[in-house]
C-alpha cells in the first residue's frame, strides 16, 4: 500500500519510510526540508511543500489516489526551544495540523496515525504511565502534541475520520542498514549528545537535572530503539482497521502508548553507553533546561493488544547504532 509521511525526511519519518519499504509498502514524503534532509528522500517519492499548503497536499493524493493512510510525523520536537520559541511552534505544529486535517478531511482520506509524544502526561507516583494517566503537558512543545491530539479527536468526532495516536518519548538508535539517523548538526537529543561527546565534537557530556525525585536524582525517561518505533508505525497502519475492531463500540480515535515497559535514568543511560563505547567519557552535571520534568516510562500493554507489537531492540544496540551512524552520517549527510 502507498502511505503518506510527513516529515519523511526527518530523524523518526525516514526511519519509518525505510522501515515502509521493507515491509512491502511504497512511502510517499511530505517535506519542507525546515529540519529534514533531502539525502533520506533519495530514490523515494517526494513533494517539498508545507504540510498547511492544501493546493499541493491536493495534488498529492491526485497523483497517488491509492494512498491508504496519512502518518504525520511533520513537527518541530526541541523542548527548550519551543520555550524560547512558542510563536513558531504553536504555528508549524498546531496550525499547520490544523489545516491538514482540514485539507485530509475534505479530501475524504480519513485515516491518520499521528505521531505523539509521551511528554504530554503528567508525573506520576512510580514514574510509569498508561493511557488513562493524567496529562500535564510542561513545555509549549508538549502542550503542540496535546493540541494536536485535541483537534485530531475532535476531527475524528465530528467528520467520517478514524485516527491513532501513538505516544512515545525518547527515540535512540539508527536504522540498523544505516540508511538514516540523527540528523541535526548539533543534536538536543541525549543519546546524540553522547555520541558527540564520544567523537570528541563535544568536551563534555551535561547531566542536567541532578536532583529529580528518581532513584538517582536524574531524569527517568523510556529510551526506545527508532526502529521500534518504525515498525510500531507501520503495525498500526497495516491493523488500522482492526485497531477499531478490536475496540469495540462506534470508537473513532484511540491512543496507543509505545514504549519498552522500563525506566532508565540518565546516569544509567550514561553507564551503558560507556560500556558499550569501552570508555569513559567527560560528564559535567548541570541544572536542568528550561520545560525540563522529572520523567516518566510507558505502559506498553495496550501496544501490544492493539498492534501485537512490542520493543525487542535492546538499549545497547540503540547505543551501538547511534555511535556507527556518528562515526558514518557525514559521509551521507552533507553539511553548509
Amino acid at each position: 500500500m502507498k502511505v503518506l509521511v510527513t516529515g519523511g525526511a526527518g530523524y523518526i519519518g525516514s526511519t519509518i519510510c525505510s522501515a515502509l519499504e521493507d515491509y512491502g509498502h511504497t512511502p510517499v514524503i511530505l517535506d519542507s526540508l525546515v529540519t529534514g534532509r533531502e539525502e533520506f528522500t533519495r530514490g523515494r517519492i517526494f513533494y517539498r511543500g508545507d504540510i498547511a499548503d492544501a493546493a499541493l497536499v491536493e495534488r498529492v493524493f491526485r497523483e497517488h489516489p491509492d494512498i491508504y493512510a496519512t502518518i504525520h510525523c511533520a513537527a518541530l520536537i526541541v523542548v527548550p526551544e519551543s520555550v524560547e520559541k512558542p510563536y513558531e511552534y504553536y504555528t508549524e505544529n498546531v496550525c499547520k495540523s490544523l489545516a491538514l486535517f482540514h485539507t485530509l478531511n475534505r479530501l475524504g482520506y480519513g485515516r491518520v496515525v499521528f505521531s505523539s509524544s509521551a511528554s504530554i502526561y503528567d508525573v506520576v507516583p512510580g514514574f510509569m504511565v498508561t493511557e488513562e494517566s493524567p496529562l500535564k503537558p510542561g513545555s509549549p512543545y508538549a502542550r503542540t502534541k496535546y493540541m494536536m491530539e485535541m483537534i485530531l479527536k475532535d476531527f475524528c468526532t465530528a467528520y467520517p475520520m478514524k485516527g491513532i495516536a501513538l505516544r512515545y518519548f525518547n527515540p535512540i538508535g539508527a536504522d540498523p542498514k544505516m540508511r538514516s539517523g540523527i540528523h541535526v548538526k548539533e543534536p538536543s537529543h541525549v543519546l546524540g549528545k553522547l555520541v558527540d561527546t564520544a567523537l570528541g565534537k563535544l568536551p563534555c557530556f551535561e547531566i542536567t537535572g541532578t536532583t529529580w525525585p528518581t532513584r538517582d536524582g536524574t531524569g527517568i525517561r523510556d529510551y526506545i530503539h527508532v526502529w521500534d518505533l518504525a515498525l510500531a508505525h507501520i503495525q498500526a497502519v497495516e491493523q488500522f482497521e482492526q485497531v477499531f475492531e478490536r475496540l469495540g463500540g462506534e470508537s473513532r480515535y484511540a491512543v496507543i502508548n509505545l514504549g519498552t515497559g522500563r525506566g532508565v535514568t540518565v546516569r544509567e543511560l550514561v553507564t551503558a553507553f560507556e560500556k558499550v563505547y569501552g570508555k569513559e567519557i567527560c560528564k559535567v552535571e548541570r541544572p536542568p533546561r528550561p520545560g525540563d520534568v522529572a520523567g516518566a516510562y510507558a505502559n506498553a500493554d495496550t501496544a501490544r493488544r492493539l498492534l501485537g507489537w512490542e520493543a525487542r531492540l535492546p538499549i545497547e544496540q540503540g547505543i551501538a547504532d547511534a555511535l556507527r551512524w556518528g562515526e558514518i552520517r557525514h559521509t551521507i549527510l552533507k553539511y553548509d
